[in-house]
């Protein structure tokens, strides 16, 4: 998992919903108050809550 931001258990609904779906699941994002992206699996990201004014 990416630099410790999140707890073990903060993504499991993430990782659930990847698994579930399997090759529909193209990409999962958390927002989180930090500066940098941080990717914690396969098409599994952290990204700064900014970035949605960015993108």
């Amino acid at each position: 998992m990416g630099s410790g931001i999140f707890k073990k258990d903060s993504l499991r609904g993430l990782r659930s919903l990847a698994q579930a779906l399997g090759p529909r699941f193209h990409r999962g994002v958390v927002l989180y108050l930090g500066r940098e992206t941080v990717p914690f699996a396969k098409n599994l990201h952290a990204l700064p809550l900014e970035a949605l004014w960015r993108l």
